[in-house]
């Protein structure tokens, strides 16, 4: 099978003759290992990000600073993992849903898209019989 970047890999695969996958096969136990996956990814990625943050913050620092001394690395390490578990378990960076948008198929992407963005309060829209307010 070829990969082609400019089209879904579902798109690709049938033109290769191979059966794509349906919506409809996509079982609740793939479908939880997807979003497990992707949630996972999230946790990795906000981990490094907090590494790399506490690199910086530890290099930049003065000589005497308390930033600059390396005790218990080894446990400021395990509680970025533990930050980075929480908020990826809360969606709070949205690259799992990024990624669920990517991987599943649209119908099946939405249900876990709408669950885990918190609802918003809507802004209310300009009606077209409202009067325009003069700037004078």
């Amino acid at each position: 099978m070829r990969t082609d970047l400019n089209t879904p890999l579902v798109t690709s695969a049938a033109a290769e003759g191979e059966t794509p996958i349906a919506a409809a096969t996509l079982s609740t136990a793939e479908r939880e290992k997807v979003e497990k996956a992707a949630e996972k990814f999230e946790s990795m990625f906000i981990a490094e990000m907090l590494k790399q943050t506490r690199r910086t913050t530890r290099e930049f620092a003065a000589q005497d600073s308390v930033y600059k001394d390396r005790v218990n690395e080894d446990m400021l390490d395990f509680a970025d993992t533990a930050v980075a578990d929480a908020l990826s378990g809360q969606r709070a960076f949205g690259i799992a849903d990024a990624i669920l948008r990517q991987l599943l198929p649209q119908d099946q992407a939405a249900p876990v898209l709408q669950t885990s963005i918190p609802s918003r309060r809507a802004a209310p829209a300009l009606h077209a019989q409202d009067k325009p307010v003069a700037l004078d």
